[in-house]
């Protein structure tokens, strides 16, 4: 069986992601190349599915959901390092989706100011996004993700056995993240074996990273999606998955930038074409507003100072960052946009 291998590069901060089937099983190894003597292991998932690092270990059950990513869970999990004895020479290996891999890598860059973290993102969407590039970050109620810090693994093992056992729903939203990944370098991934496209949206989100680990330039392209995606899942409770808001939000990106004169009919219609070939939603859901949704999305992380929003767009030029796009003109693209049950 194929196992994939992709590095980011940073330097003496390089690490390995590995892709296929049965990597969970190599944690044991790369715990001792780290010479980690205790490590925490913070799971969402049975004990058959969460490997043994082969050293001295603590398993705590993860909280593992948008509702859960806080200040209040990282402290809770720091406290209970500290009550296991753990020291800045061990380990922290996170196993679960990205809202685990984000909390507990948030998690293990403030304990002892950081403690190297593994982890092993057992969702799509963790496997395709979360678990690479060091982002690590929590959520307030004024907004998602907005608390955080860079703090790169020490290494990612995304096996794709675990795959297996998510609903149908949970891999959907996975390909919202391989979705956008068609408009923003990584090309049509649709024929690819599964083991491939996540592989393929590694390697593309590496050499980004790699480029630009703290997003002064480069690296707000992965943002694709995402301003509206963001929104989507606050204003209807967390009920639409991050992968399935970015795919929206993908789809609205698309006629955003359709609108605004930056790419012609045929590209819009392609941002549809492609999202729903992954099977993913491409309506606003029912009963948010237009209004709602410029709200929070003046939330956004990518925003400056003036009246405007900031977007992530394709245009003649590639994808790029776009300031200052009017809310008039946002609000009546949103309005145009289809919904559920519509």
């Amino acid at each position: 069986m194929t196992i994939h291998e992709v590095e980011v590069d940073l330097g003496e901060r390089a690490y390995a992601v590995r892709i296929g089937p049965g990597v969970r099983r190599t944690l044991p190894e790369v715990v001792a190349g780290l010479g980690a003597r205790r490590v925490a292991v913070v799971t969402a998932r049975p004990p058959e599915w969460t490997p043994d690092p082969g050293v001295d270990s603590m398993v705590i059950p993860a909280k593992d959901g948008e509702r859960d990513k806080t200040l209040s869970w990282v402290e809770e999990l720091c406290r209970r390092f500290a009550a296991f004895g753990l020291t800045r020479s061990d380990a922290v290996v996170s196993c679960g989706g990205g809202t685990t891999t984000d909390a507990v890598g948030l998690a293990a860059a403030l304990y002892h100011r950081g403690v190297p973290v593994v982890h092993l993102p057992t969702s799509l969407l963790a496997q395709v996004d979360a678990s690479v590039g060091g982002k690590t970050a929590v959520n307030l109620p004024e907004g998602k993700n907005l608390v955080g810090a860079y703090w790169q693994p020490a290494a990612v093992l995304c096996d794709t056995d675990h795959l297996r056992t998510l609903p149908r729903r949970e891999v959907i939203n996975g390909y919202g993240e391989i979705a956008r990944c068609h408009f923003i370098g990584a090309g049509d991934l649709r024929g690819l074996s599964l083991a491939e496209q996540i592989a393929a949206s590694v390697a593309l989100k590496a050499s980004i990273v790699a480029a630009d680990e703290r997003d002064a330039d480069r690296r707000h392209v992965l943002n694709y999606g995402h301003t509206l995606g963001h929104a989507l899942e606050r204003a209807t409770g967390f009920r639409l998955r991050h992968g399935e808001g970015v795919a929206v939000g993908t789809v609205f990106a698309g006629r955003l930038a359709g609108r605004l004169g930056r790419i012609d009919a045929a590209r819009v219609d392609e941002h549809h074409e492609v999202v729903a070939g992954y099977g993913l939603p491409t309506r606003l859901p029912a009963g948010v507003t237009a209004d709602e949704l410029v709200a929070l999305m003046r939330l956004d992380k990518k925003r400056r100072t003036g009246d405007g929003l900031t977007f992530v767009l394709d245009g003649p030029d590639g994808v790029e960052l776009v300031p200052e796009v009017p809310v008039p003109v946002v609000a009546s693209v949103l309005a145009a946009m289809p919904r559920e049950g519509g």
